[in-house]
């Protein structure tokens, strides 16, 4: 079986942004530690606001507003774990953590400290799908793999705000009306607009779709039809759909490569 690091992860270092919904911070968090385990030097942060990780996610958590001062802390967090987490402030009430501006993770990719660094780049409010406002998402210009992710639970499901952040948006990529049920076909159609999934992506910058939440042989059959529908309307907006599910850890049950998108 395919693992996830040696999909996204085929340079030696690089920053890694992951946009979307539908199971992002998990992706990351897990991702994170397969690096790490495999003896690389591993950041995760957020250009927007997480929840602060749990033991199991990260186990070094740094927060400081000064991005020098935090490197410095790292630099020596490094020295006792492979994996740090960091954050520019405690959002009070809320047990989340606030990110940095993409200009100071560009900055932190300058300084070398870590071989990568992985960006949740973008904020889905827990929506297994997600369209991006005008000012949204926010990703470092440093990035070299962005992931659009999505969980394939919401189809069959009425489009709403209840499955899908920013509904009305995500309606008008997919063709569909509020309240009409999510299609494969609407899915491949949303993924095929260049104003999502891939809005604002480095020119550079490898790009791949996780279809998560592959828990079954209908969802992943789904996916594959997804993947299939891409395929035939030549997009080339991301190099390869990746079908899988990243909640206890990542699985990866079928790579379908789309073309090059550079």
């Amino acid at each position: 079986m395919t693992h996830i690091e040696n999909i996204l992860c085929s340079e030696p270092q690089g920053v890694i942004s992951f946009v979307g919904g539908g199971g992002k911070t998990s992706l990351m968090f897990h991702l994170a530690r397969l690096l790490a385990m495999s003896g690389q030097r591993v950041l995760t942060t957020t250009t927007t606001k997480i929840f602060v990780p749990t033991p199991e996610q990260s186990e070094t958590v740094l927060v400081e507003s000064d991005p020098q001062t935090l490197l410095r802390l790292a630099s020596s967090g490094l020295k006792y774990s492979g994996h740090i987490t960091a954050a520019s402030a405690h959002l009070a009430g809320s047990g989340k953590l606030k990110g940095f501006a993409p200009e100071d993770i560009d900055a932190f990719e300058q300084y070398a400290l870590f071989d990568w660094i992985l960006v949740e780049a973008d904020g889905s409010a827990g929506r297994s799908l997600k369209a991006p406002a005008d000012h949204e998402p926010v990703i470092p210009s440093k990035t070299t793999v962005l992931v659009a992710v999505a969980g394939l639970d919401v189809l069959g499901k009425p489009l709403s705000e209840e499955s899908v952040f920013r509904s009305a948006l995500a309606g008008k990529l997919m063709g569909l009306s509020e309240g009409e049920t999510i299609t494969e076909s609407a899915l491949a159609r949303f993924f095929s607009q260049p104003s999502a999934p891939f809005k604002g992506a480095p020119p550079s910058s490898r790009r791949f779709i996780f279809l998560n939440k592959g828990d079954d042989s209908i969802r992943t059959a789904s996916g594959t039809k997804i993947a299939e529908l891409l395929r035939h309307l030549a997009v080339t907006a991301a190099e390869a759909v990746v079908i899988g599910q990243a909640l206890e850890r990542i699985t990866v049950h079928s790579v379908h490569p789309l073309g090059p998108t550079r």
